[in-house]
């Protein structure tokens, strides 16, 4: 599967934003040893320590492909700066001001970095006459449908979160250049994505490192809500077979769900955590958080028609993948 894709995501010129972030990274040291430019575009904010994405894109600093430019997606000189100085091929838009809970704090900051954002990365195409989007939506639209599993035309009645309800919007304005301006777009609904790299506010991440710390877990309601995590390398193949679909020279328009399509409970996640660690969690019980939805659980089937998309990791096999990284992170 690797193989094909690099074969056939070569030799381009790609523009990141928010390359140097979790999945960002990943896709950019994916999309460089594939042979092409990356021109990776990220304002390092600080709502998690700004040092980590550093670390992140420190491997790919020397590389000849590897282009970073520090700065806002709101930067419409910015924007305009880069779309000058490359032939870009496809735009990958990641960035963005992320988080469930933080964004009931900041609603109207949400709306400005991502949907403004968005909507000024898009016009700055249709200045530059790039036609190729892969935008990174969420889960999180779907709030709390009680239609499972979710598929990409359910109706989304039930947004529950100011993120959530951003990312709505920004579907919403690629729709909207795609019909007048002729931008095609695959817009990817990610589910939870999880692996070595993960943020460290996200719970697996954070749940890892305070059971080996043997401090409490935060344990929110009975343990029995459900999400359906995905892996990050499967995440990055779908991300790159969505480049080629909205490179294929055909007009499109697609939404498309991307999981592991099998979904996991909070109970079962701290089981895998603790086997893979070796260690017992010690839980402190909290009610449930506002904005947070009961559950999640995709419908892939899209994804596999379209995409050839097939999650090749078990959550248990990613899991003990995500904690061996942990573990030799915290051990240099």
């Amino acid at each position: 599967m690797h193989n094909r894709i690099f074969f056939l995501m070569g030799n381009k010129t790609y523009l990141v934003t928010g390359g140097a972030g979790f999945i960002g990274s990943a896709l950019c040291k994916t999309l460089v040893k594939a042979g092409n430019v990356v021109v990776n575009l990220d304002n390092f904010n600080d709502f998690y320590n700004p040092a980590i994405k550093k670390n992140n894109v420190a491997p790919l600093q020397s590389h000849p492909h590897y282009h970073l430019y520090q700065g806002d997606i709101r930067d419409k000189e910015l924007l305009d700066r880069i779309f000058r100085s490359y032939q870009i091929d496809f735009v990958i838009h990641l960035a963005a001001l992320a988080g469930v809970r933080p964004s009931i704090e900041t609603p109207l900051l949400y709306e400005e970095v991502n949907v403004q954002g968005t909507i000024r990365l898009l016009n700055a195409m249709k200045r530059h006459k790039v036609r190729h989007l892969v935008f990174a939506s969420s889960s999180s639209v779907y709030g709390n449908s009680t239609r499972v599993p979710f598929r990409e035309d359910d109706p989304l009645e039930k947004v529950i979160s100011p993120y959530a309800a951003s990312k709505k919007s920004a579907e919403a304005y690629c729709h909207v250049f795609h019909h007048l301006f002729g931008i095609n777009v695959v817009a990817l609904r990610f589910f939870t994505v999880y692996g070595p790299g993960q943020r460290p506010d996200l719970a697996i991440h954070k749940f890892t490192r305070l059971i080996l710390n043997g401090e409490p877990v935060p344990f929110f309601g009975d343990g029995t809500t459900r999400r359906d995590y995905a892996y990050i390398d499967d995440i990055v193949n779908g991300i790159a077979t969505a480049a080629k679909l909205v490179g294929s020279g055909n007009p499109v328009f697609e939404i498309i769900n991307l999981s592991g399509n099998k979904p996991v409970t909070l109970l079962e996640m701290v089981h895998q955590i603790e086997r893979a660690t070796g260690k017992k969690a010690v839980l402190r019980h909290l009610p449930m958080q506002p904005g947070d939805v009961t559950q999640t659980y995709a419908d892939i089937s899209k994804a596999r028609q379209l995409l050839e998309f097939y999650p090749g990791t078990p959550f248990e096999k990613g899991i003990e993948h995500f904690v061996n990284w942990y573990l030799s992170l915290h051990s240099r």
